[in-house]
């Protein structure tokens, strides 16, 4: 039997992708790099930083919430390397249901706009 999540993560902006300390492995860090062809250490300065004593991705300036991930697209609010995005990325959420998109369904239902989001206040 296969469930179905209750939440549509083609109908996000990708909220999961503004949290400050999205985690990356040595490893996950290596395949990022073979991806893009360069050499890991590279990629290693380039891509990520140590926040609060743990390497995390890089992130970018962004209109709704303020700082995503550099490798999320902000036009199409996809990700860039989703196929070698990094496990933390892929375990998401860790719940059989995601509180950001019950948020989001809410404020949409409440403003009758089926595309409503709500912007960042920077």
């Amino acid at each position: 039997m296969t469930s179905k999540n209750p939440y549509d993560c083609t109908k996000c902006p990708a909220y999961c992708c503004s949290y400050p300390g999205i985690d990356v492995t040595e490893r996950e860090i290596a395949r990022i790099a073979k991806h893009f062809g360069i050499d890991k250490e590279f990629a290693k300065n380039r891509f990520t930083k140590i926040l609060d004593g743990d390497r995390v991705l890089r992130h970018q300036k962004d209109a709704i919430y303020g700082s995503i991930c550099r490798f999320l697209d902000s036009d199409t609010r996809r990700c860039t390397i989703y196929d070698v995005r990094p496990q933390t990325c892929r375990n998401y959420p860790e719940e059989h249901h995601c509180g950001y998109w019950d948020f989001l369904s809410w404020e949409r239902d409440r403003q009758d706009d089926p595309d409503f989001v709500p912007l960042s206040q920077e």
